[in-house]
């Protein structure tokens, strides 16, 4: 199995290592320290090395921030994990803060006292974030420290060895575009910047600059990794040597000078004497970066890693991987849906054997890299958990009666897939009927939108809530996220989300699910995938329009749709969304998963 179902959490280590650490602090003379749930990449994907945050607290989930003073301490998690927090952490020790409504720096100013010194690892927090947190100490009149070791390290005694997963070229049929001409068009942006180099920090900029993959985290083939890249000449690529075969070692050489991560600091520096202006991503570099280079005689320039677009913005070989990929997975996924439609009605499944079992679908399909995160296998009230992950502790029985919610993804060569759809378990009451519904029909908003360029997620966004809004119902997550190819399933800086300012542009994909989540009852979701589309004129309109290509291709589960709530148009494209996907999906199954398909797709 790819995914582990061991409880990774014990909250009754929260006030031990809490004490541990206070002890230490105080050998450093400090007041307080920030444990972010980061490491030096500030990328989600983070080794278990660097779970600094889990280890501390016994959060796992993949955002959130611990304040630690001498005599108090808070968590800070956002909408995700509201509830996942309080199962997971002693909140005797730790009291529990809303990352968005309660920040920790408001925390800071009402908890930090003069003369105090707050200290952060100089790699783990951001230039920008370093700026807000420097802000609130000057207005506490309090310090704060940077440092170059890390006090946690220094009590966590059983702390993991850093990862050496082998690296992998990726292969140019594949990548679409070769890395040298990646590399000289990151150098383009570079002078017209009039920026002398620029400074990488995450490893899916990397392995997609470089043609790269890597095996240093879970579900997402990163070589964690740093790059510097000059406006001319040879970038430099400091990446563990145990990483690299001896013909992976040979074909980089060709494109970069290689040299180890410890010397990242040194180059830094070089930089720096040199008078180089560097630019960094203030959103991503650690003010250790900055530092290294300032302090050096060099000057910065603030601007979004060079990148980001480029990456985000698929080749036409990248999109056509992507949609191979999605026809695969959803067949491994219709066969699925047929075993699951037979075994759940009899009332012995857990959570845990539902993933498995979908796992074993994808697996089947002889081209299985790996899941593309830890299958949320949600039954009963851990479907009201957004991102739950299910362990041997919480493994929770179907019930019959109630929807099912499973959230989850394949790794293939060629692509990642994510797709989340909510399964009705015998007879379903009308409000989850209702509910779900409600949820169909700011997916069918998104997913037949039609928007002019320069158009932000963040203006798309209320189309997938603006039903919901008005049964004054809403959901706490993003309306969609970004996606790799054959990289990280959560992608940026495109997103459908209130904070989703990038300009959406022919090429990115993204998800689209909105949900809905009764505390305590049950979860709703429903996720597709879409490629933007190229802007395309509209018979009688004055401007093309962008709009949205689905690649998701598995049918949504009708015994959960109440069609009176449904719009004459939006029953049109739910009837020829499952046409599609009974056209397209059809001849990749079985015989027996052909007759289930059928009826499953049928029009309403």
């Amino acid at each position: 199995m790819f995914q582990s179902f061991d409880d990774l959490s014990d909250p009754s280590c929260g006030a031990p290592r809490a004490a541990l650490l206070r002890a230490e602090l105080a050998r450093l003379g400090l007041d307080g320290f920030l444990i972010p749930r980061a490491d030096a990449h500030q990328g989600e994907y983070v080794p278990p090395n660097d779970c600094r945050l889990q280890w501390l607290t016994g959060f796992t989930g993949s955002a959130g921030v611990a304040a630690i003073l001498g005599d108090k301490a808070a968590i800070f998690v956002d909408g995700r994990y509201t509830i996942q927090v309080r199962d997971q952490v002693d909140l005797e020790v730790f009291a529990a803060q809303h990352l968005i409504n309660e920040p920790v720096s408001d925390w800071l100013k009402e908890n930090l006292l003069p003369g105090q010194k707050l200290g952060i690892d100089a790699m783990l927090h951001t230039v920008r974030e370093v700026r807000r947190l420097r802000s609130v100490c000057e207005e506490a009149g309090a310090e704060l420290v940077t440092l170059n070791e890390n006090p946690v390290d220094a009590v966590w005694e059983d702390r993991p060895a850093a990862p050496v997963g082998q690296v992998s070229l990726y292969p140019l049929e594949l990548a679409g575009k070769a890395s040298g001409d990646k590399i000289a068009e990151i150098q383009a942006v570079l002078k017209e910047k009039k920026a002398d180099a620029c400074v990488l920090t995450q490893p899916d900029s990397i392995a997609w600059l470089f043609n790269i993959r890597g095996s240093d985290v879970e579900h997402t083939p990163l070589p964690l990794s740093f790059a510097t890249v000059p406006s001319s000449g040879k970038p430099s690529l400091f990446i563990d040597g145990r990483k690299l075969s001896n013909s992976v070692r040979d074909a980089l050489s060709e494109l970069t000078d290689l040299a180890e991560p410890s010397t990242f600091k040194t180059g830094l520096s070089d930089l720096g004497k040199s008078g180089a202006k560097v630019m960094i991503d203030p959103a991503l570099a650690g003010i250790g970066i900055a530092d290294a280079v300032t302090e050096a005689g060099g000057s910065l320039i603030e601007a979004q890693d060079p990148v980001l677009l480029p990456k985000a913005v698929k080749n036409e070989t990248e999109l056509q991987g992507a949609r191979n990929a999605h026809l695969r997975d959803a067949a491994a996924y219709v066969n699925f849906l047929c075993w699951f439609d037979e075994e759940a009605p009899k009332g012995g499944l857990d959570e845990i054997q539902v993933a498995q079992k979908l796992e074993d679908f994808r697996r089947e399909t002889g081209v299985l890299k790996d899941i593309s995160f830890d299958t949320i296998s949600a039954a009963a009230s851990n479907g009201a958990i957004c991102h739950y992950r299910v362990s041997r502790s919480s493994n929770l029985k179907v019930p019959v009666g109630k929807p099912f919610l499973i959230d989850s993804g394949g790794q293939y060569e060629d692509g990642t897939t994510d797709i989340t759809r909510t399964l009705a378990v015998g007879d379903v009451s009308d409000e989850m009927k209702r509910h779900f519904t409600l949820v169909l029909k700011g997916h069918i908003a998104i997913s037949t939108a039609r928007f002019p360029e320069g158009t932000s997620g963040a203006q798309l966004d209320t189309l997938a809530r603006i039903d919901l809004w008005k049964a004054g119902l809403d959901f706490d997550h993003g309306t969609g996220h970004g996606v790799g190819a054959y990289l990280g399933v959560h992608e940026g800086p495109q997103r459908i989300a209130k904070t989703g300012t990038v300009p959406l542009k022919p090429g990115m994909i993204l998800s689209n699910e909105p949900g809905y989540y009764p505390a305590g009852e049950y979860g709703i979701r429903i996720e597709n995938l879409e490629i933007v589309t190229e802007a395309r004129d509209i018979p009688g309109g004055e401007r093309p329009m962008l709009g949205f290509e689905t690649i998701t291709l598995v049918p949504m589960d009708l015994r959960l749709v109440d069609a009176s709530l449904l719009t004459r148009a939006e029953r049109d494209w739910l009837n020829r969304y499952h046409a599609r996907v009974r056209e397209e999906i059809g001849p990749l199954v079985g015989a027996k998963e052909r007759v289930w398909l059928e009826k499953a797709t049928e029009a309403v």
